[in-house]
């Protein structure tokens, strides 16, 4: 495992944010493990930052706390990422793997819409952290293949959300900004 003092740290926060409901700061953590696993093209990574985006998804999603199973789901979901927590902090990288494992498959005790709506929050995660990772410069192809999805469903997101206008958006450099207002105002 590559960067195991990140993903431990990612998960701590993740945890305190979800103690304060802050379902922004769980997002954005996802999105700091972009560039090791692009990095690094680390599935313990990958998975993390999958894993963290999601729950920042569904959390935010008050209507879900109220269907049959999410008791249950959440539960399971908390116990085995304080059990991740901890056996990272101890270096018990199976350990992590497996408590990781368990929170994907506590989808499959759940039944109805709920179980419906968090798979489809899991896949469109897988998605889109693949999107992030091919923004950072790692072909398509291997991005689908260090996240186990399909090249057509990366490919079909990649044509939805073009990177050309995602770098558009990327600042100048502040003496590149003051340049550029100088020229405006001394026309």
């Amino acid at each position: 495992m590559q960067e195991a003092e990140n993903i431990l740290r990612i998960l701590k926060e993740t945890r305190k944010a979800l103690n304060d409901n802050d379902f922004y700061k769980i997002k954005l953590l996802s999105d700091q493990t972009v560039h090791t696993a692009t990095v690094y093209q680390d599935p313990d990574n990958i998975i993390t930052a999958v894993l963290v985006y999601s729950l920042g998804k569904i959390m935010e999603r008050e209507n879900y706390k109220q269907m049959p199973d999410w008791d249950e789901f959440f539960k399971s979901f908390l116990i085995n990422l304080d059990i991740a927590i901890k056996a990272l902090e101890k270096k018990d990288i199976e350990k992590f793997r497996e408590s990781v494992g368990k929170i994907r498959n506590s989808i499959n005790k759940i039944s109805g819409h709920l179980s419906e709506y968090i798979r489809d929050i899991f896949q469109k995660a897988e998605i889109n952290k693949a999107f992030k990772m091919y923004e950072h410069g790692l072909s398509s192809e291997r991005t689908a293949e260090v996240l186990g999805i399909s090249l057509w469903d990366l490919s079909s997101y990649i044509g939805q959300s073009t990177v050309s206008e995602a770098r558009l958006n990327e600042g100048l450099p502040i003496k590149k900004r003051i340049k550029f207002v100088e020229d405006i105002f001394a026309k």
